[in-house]
């Protein structure tokens, strides 16, 4: 007999289809100026600005700089500044934008 999913396994694929197809279109945007216009249109300007913040906090992180001094410089909270070091330190998503990065001379 076939198992039946469950609605709740149903909605997790659905879930990951949808990231996924999100993931394709912004590894598709190859223009600054599609990708602004991108994330205007899909996040908050709040939710924009964290975004921007936690890649800042990534970026003086991997420069050295304290998690004290970056809270000072930023605004952004230890909380926020921990969760990010976490991150850079056991994924590898941070770590290759920030390598990507590197080499732009991008402040």
């Amino acid at each position: 007999m076939k198992r039946q999913r469950s609605v709740k396994s149903i909605k997790v694929i659905s879930n990951l289809d949808n990231a996924n197809e999100l993931f394709d279109i912004l590894a598709s945007l190859k223009k600054r100026d599609e990708a602004k216009l991108f994330i205007h249109d899909l996040c908050t300007p709040k939710e924009i600005q964290s975004l921007v913040d936690r890649w800042k906090v990534a970026r003086l992180i991997s420069e050295g700089m304290s998690y004290r001094e970056i809270a000072q410089l930023t605004g952004v909270s230890t909380a926020t500044i921990t969760r990010v070091g976490r991150a850079i330190q056991s994924g590898s998503g941070y770590r290759r934008a920030l390598a990507k990065n590197s080499g732009r001379g991008v402040k």
